[in-house]
Parts: C-alpha cells; sequence; structure tokens
C-alpha cells in the first residue's frame, strides 16, 4: 500500500477509534421475535473502540493500524479523547495498558489480514489474534502496575482488575470483533484487495 494510502488509513483510523470510545455497542432481540415483542436492544456493556482498532488494521494494514493508534494515544495524552478523559495521569490508571495495546494490536491484526487472502475465516483470525494482543498488554500492564504499586485511582487486586478490563467485556468485545470481520470482508470485497 503506498504511503498517501497508509497515511489516509491511519487518519480514519484514528477518527472511528475516537467516535467508537464513545459509541456503546448494543444488538437487537432476534428478527423472528419483533412481531410479538417490538425491536428491543441489549447493550453488550462495551464501546465500538476496540472495534475501530481492528478494522482499521483489516482494512488499512499493520502500518496505518499501528499510525493512528500511536496518534490516538498521543492525543489523548494531551486532550480528553479516552474514555475517562485524558491527559498525562492516565499513565495511572490501570486500564492503560489496553490503550498501549491498541498499537500492538492493529499491528497483528493488519499484518495477519494482508498475509493471508481476504476470506471471511482469514479476517476473523487477524482479528482475534489483534483482540488477543491487546489483552496480552493490558494484562501485562496490570501485572506492572501492581508490582510496582501504582494504583492509584483503583483499590482493585490484580484478579479483580484482570476480571474487570479483560473477562467482564470479553463477551461483548467478541460480539464487536464477529461485527467487524463481517464488515471488514464485505469492505475489502468492494475494494478489489
Amino acid at each position: 500500500m503506498s504511503v498517501p494510502n497508509e497515511l489516509l488509513w491511519a487518519l480514519i483510523g484514528l477518527l472511528l477509534t475516537i467516535g467508537g470510545t464513545f459509541v456503546e455497542a448494543f444488538v437487537t432481540n432476534p428478527p423472528w421475535d419483533w412481531s410479538g415483542h417490538g425491536i428491543q436492544t441489549v447493550s453488550l456493556g462495551v464501546t465500538y473502540q476496540i472495534g475501530a482498532v481492528l478494522l482499521t488494521g483489516c482494512l488499512g494494514g499493520k502500518s496505518a493500524g499501528a499510525l493512528s493508534q500511536i496518534a490516538y494515544i498521543v492525543l489523548g495524552l494531551n486532550l480528553p479523547v479516552f474514555t475517562q478523559g485524558g491527559g498525562l495521569s492516565y499513565l495511572k490508571e490501570p486500564s492503560f495498558g489496553y490503550l498501549l495495546g491498541f498499537i500492538g494490536g492493529a499491528w497483528v491484526c493488519g499484518f495477519l489480514a494482508f498475509r493471508m487472502p481476504p476470506r471471511i475465516e482469514s479476517l476473523a483470525f487477524s482479528c482475534l489474534c489483534g483482540l488477543l494482543t491487546i489483552h496480552l498488554y493490558g494484562i501485562g500492564y496490570l501485572i506492572i502496575f501492581h508490582a510496582l504499586s501504582l494504583a492509584t485511582s483503583s483499590n482493585l487486586s490484580l484478579w479483580e482488575a484482570i476480571m474487570k478490563y479483560s473477562i467482564e467485556p470479553l463477551p461483548g468485545q467478541m460480539v464487536v470483533t464477529c461485527a467487524v470481520t463481517a464488515l471488514a470482508f464485505a469492505l475489502r470485497q468492494l475494494m478489489f484487495y
């Protein structure tokens, strides 16, 4: 991919990540149930932030994906674009490792998405590997965070923090990952790459 295209995808990824940070993910009840109960929505308990990270990797590639997330973190350390604000004090948040994981997750997802033919299975695999990378970074940060006793805004034990930031949001993130896989597959077919 050419440098202008990578920069364009990095900008798109940055904007999607910022927007996805503030948009909660929902699902509806099954269509066959709509006539009896109407359309009802249920929150997945997550936002589209991770979906934006993975979609950028799937469509823009490893460099655009990583660059968009580096820009997101730099911007967030100066402006309130993270979930709970922003600024340098965010480095002391236990969830900051997951934000750092966005860089690695986008890179891994983008690397794998363009190493294999753009089939639904290969894109799903690249998204799952990207999601796993994000969680590995996040858990690693939590371990270091607790080992150095940096907790200022959190009184959670290491296990409670892993449950809160990795285990509990994982089902919702998996649903978002499935949606991203389908969207990335459709867009890659439309864009002929």
